[in-house]
């Protein structure tokens, strides 16, 4: 079994979806001895998320002795492939990414699997069949947290007899979380009728967006009852398109988020968000020990599934000043 190292109560969780990995196998093209290089692509920086999944990637591999070859893909995949390749050519020891998307990976991971380097999916889950491409993913169930905040918003509206109008901002189109999140909440609210998805589109993540597709929600839709946003910066931004139109984020529309960054916790303890599902990005420790299992060709579980918490608005008063991201 594997073994996690270095981590608290406050990084246990991670972002990941369902899915399975291959097994372990021989380990990677270059190194010997117990010196490692990982070649690791990040999907971007497109929220505070991802930015404390970064340090901590990078943090942990300082830590741990492995020399870690960064890339930033900016949300685009042909970046990733491009990077994963370069990763290849330099015979790196093992290769880590987080995927911008869930489909097209198989081509560049056989490349992988040829030059006997092993991957390891961290955060997001791919669809390929072929699950020896990869030797494990790290990461949590994203459809379990679609279900969290579904099943908060049935209990929340337990009594009422009225429809609920809820508006949906989803993440990335094709990729991992924004499906899987989706699909969970949508599972858990289609056992009642009066709860209604009015209008969904993507917010690509990030706070910007998330406030200019909320406003075009508002204008399009003038009853409004419940924000779903698939991450916190989403959130953010839309309450201040909701602010801007006149409105009380957390009581003329209350909102469910995911992440539980601290800029999110922060507006739950305000009263301006109403639910947050936690998604920690402190995947740093896990994944180190993971690459130097695969690397010596060790057996690692092929789903490393890690733990998530929920928070309301007096729970978040009680730990937002421990958070660490």
């Amino acid at each position: 079994m594997l073994v996690l190292a270095g981590l608290t109560a406050m990084s246990v969780a991670a972002c990941g979806s369902g899915g399975s990995g291959g097994s372990g196998g021989s380990g990677g093209g270059g190194g010997g001895g117990d010196a490692i290089t990982m070649g690791f692509s990040q999907v971007g920086a497109e929220s505070g998320w991802r930015t404390a999944n970064t340090k901590s990637v990078q943090d942990s591999a300082k830590s741990a002795g492995v020399t870690l070859k960064f890339s930033d893909a900016q949300q685009k995949q042909e970046n990733q492939i491009k990077a994963i390749r370069s990763y290849i050519q330099q015979k790196v020891d093992v290769i880590a990414f987080s995927p911008v998307v869930e489909s097209g990976w198989d081509t560049v991971l056989k490349e992988a699997q040829n030059a006997k380097i092993p991957v390891i999916l961290t955060d997001r889950a791919v669809d390929s069949k072929d699950t020896s491409l990869y030797k494990t993913f790290l990461g949590s169930d994203f459809i379990e947290e679609g279900k969290k905040a579904g099943q908060w918003l049935v209990e929340e509206y337990k009594d009422a007899k009225d429809p609920v109008n809820i508006v949906e901002l989803q993440g990335t189109t094709g990729s991992a979380p924004a499906n899987d999140r989706k699909a969970g909440f949508g599972e858990v609210i289609a056992a009642d009728p009066k709860f209604k998805i009015i209008a969904t589109q993507t917010g690509d993540f990030t706070r910007a967006k998330g406030k200019e597709v909320m406003e075009a929600f508002l204008k399009a839709n003038p009853d409004i009852d419940v924000l779903y946003a698939h991450n916190d910066d989403m959130g953010l931004g839309a309450i201040e398109a909701i602010e801007g139109a006149g409105k009380v984020p957390g009581q003329d529309i209350k909102i469910i988020t995911v992440d539980a960054v601290k800029d999110g916790m922060q507006a739950l303890s305000d009263g301006k968000i109403n639910f947050i599902v936690e998604c920690s990005p402190l995947l740093g420790p896990q994944l180190m020990d993971l690459a130097k299992q695969v690397v010596k060709g060790e057996q690692v579980p092929p789903r490393v599934v890690t733990e998530e918490t929920t928070f309301t608005q007096e729970q978040a008063k009680q730990v937002l000043s421990t958070r660490q991201y």
